[in-house]
């Protein structure tokens, strides 16, 4: 039995409000870490990677990408941002540059199970930072000028 994979059937507004929820939860976190101790930090920087990753998502999914060929990436953060950019997204060159290094750091997976390398990892404010402007100019495009349909993008 071919049982349907969990996110197929999401809108890209499904995965924008889900991304919208992790970033919320993100900085929530961020007001009760203790100062100081980068290690607090991870599960807030774990959610924070997850939010952008399905911001990218979203916008990818009114690009034309399905959620088979989004998922297939993995947790490539820097694969996705490469691909949003290439269909139209305009980053701060440093917003770029972070997220084109986040997969060559292995930020998510050094967040999730390497606290003994936390001192490889980006500061949690470049993190939130890079969120906050994917979320403010996704959210934007998708809503505030329409989404395009689907059809609109032309995947790579």
């Amino acid at each position: 039995m071919d049982l349907a994979y969990p996110g197929d059937a999401a809108s890209f507004d499904d995965i924008l409000e889900l991304a919208g929820h992790y970033r919320m939860a993100a900085k929530l976190l961020g007001e009760h870490a203790p100062r100081g101790k980068q290690l607090s930090h991870a599960p807030r920087r774990l959610l924070a990677l997850h939010s952008i990753e399905l911001h990218l998502n979203a916008y990818l999914l009114t690009r034309g990408y399905d959620s088979k060929s989004l998922r297939g990436l993995q947790h490539d953060v820097s694969e996705r941002a490469r691909m949003a950019i290439d269909a139209g997204l305009l980053l701060r060159k440093r917003t770029e540059q972070h997220l084109l290094n986040l997969s060559s750091s292995r930020e998510y997976l050094v967040t999730r199970y390497g606290p003994e390398m936390t001192a490889t990892l980006s500061q949690v404010n470049r993190v939130m930072a890079t969120l906050d402007e994917l979320s403010l100019k996704i959210g934007k495009i998708l809503h505030g000028r329409g989404a395009p349909t689907a059809s609109a993008g032309r995947p790579r």
